[in-house]
């Protein structure tokens, strides 16, 4: 049994984490702001959902706020570092913001580990980091020095930081690049969550460029798979890795829009749009590393993870606990 402080945890993937570690017997700690980048109201449902399932300490604080951090990182053996502010299109706009919580929180979460070696850090960074590139799949080694977005550039940023941080205090780390993660809980302005609700009301889904844009979309259970046995390996077989984690394959605009419909028995009505600022082309994991070295193997296809996400927006529509 480990002790783990997992920052971000009253979030989409953070409060799947949380319960799997409980789940397995190991004690958590939630550090989380709970942002009003969404609503505070499905973060505190998160929590309440984790209590039902066993004890968490919660300390509620900002990243950046050195007290609270060494508060929560106090007497743990692991940090599973998921919190930041998230999002491409609204770094666009707010890139100030992004890089204060996702860099400087980063490295207030690495200072209070500081002088405790032994403890294992797993940093959650993103595919975004890849920018615009064309060669599929994307493999770890590949060049990531051209972000096309604020967002990108603090996780890539923020890999380098646990980089010298390893260096300079010898603790394990891995970072995480996920691949377009979705499933329950899944933030409302996310693309199959807003899909979903869109088509469930009548409204028309945008359909940015030419629908041919394609992402590896991965489920959010084998996302979770993933990060625990990073954290279960971390420091092996060296003591810094990343690694993709991603669904080993791809599904275009076009056809995830089609998906959502298809599960919840309605046609999408199409609003063509221009290609955003920010946006990619395309992302492809190549999951070759994880696999070898973590065990990763993505399980959920997008032809069945996104039935499970309408069959969970609806009854959680029902309840009344999202829109």
């Amino acid at each position: 049994m480990a002790s783990v402080l997992v920052t971000g945890g009253a979030g989409f993937i953070g409060s799947h984490v949380v319960e799997a570690l409980l789940a397995r017997g190991d004690e958590v700690c939630i550090l989380d702001s709970l942002d009003p980048f969404y609503a505070v109201a499905s973060k505190e449902a998160n929590l309440a959902r984790i209590f039902e399932r066993g004890d968490a300490r919660v300390v509620r604080g900002d990243l950046r706020d050195a007290s609270a951090v060494a508060e929560a990182a106090a007497g743990v053996d692991a940090v599973i570092h998921l919190a930041a502010l998230a999002g491409v299109r609204p770094s666009i706009e707010r890139p100030a913001d992004y890089w204060d919580v996702n860099l400087l929180g980063t490295q207030r979460v690495l200072d209070a580990i500081a002088g405790r070696a032994n403890v294992r850090f797993v940093f959650g960074s993103s595919s975004s980091v890849y920018g615009g590139r064309e060669t599929v799949p994307f493999h770890e080694d590949d060049s990531v020095g051209q972000p096309v977005s604020p967002y990108a550039a603090t996780k890539r940023a923020g890999e380098l930081c646990c980089h010298a941080f390893h260096v300079l205090n010898g603790n394990p780390v891995s970072c995480l690049r996920f691949f377009t993660v979705y499933g329950p809980r899944q933030r409302p302005e996310m693309a199959i969550h807003k899909f979903t609700r869109m088509i469930e009301n009548g409204e028309a889904v945008p359909m940015f460029g030419d629908g041919l844009s394609s992402r590896d979309y991965t489920y959010v259970d084998d996302i979770v798979a993933g990060v625990l046995a990073a954290l279960d390996r971390c420091g092996e077989p060296a003591g810094f890795r990343i690694y993709n984690l991603g669904g080993d394959g791809t599904t275009t605009l076009a056809d995830l829009v089609a998906c959502v419909g298809k599960g919840l028995g309605k046609e999408p009505k199409i609003e063509r749009l221009p290609d955003q600022p920010g946006d990619v082309p395309r992302t492809a994991a190549d999951v070759s590393r994880a696999r070898e070295e973590l065990g990763f193997e993505p399980r959920t296809a997008v032809s069945e993870g996104v039935p499970r996400f309408v069959t969970w927006y609806r009854a959680s529509r029902a309840a009344g606990e999202v829109e």
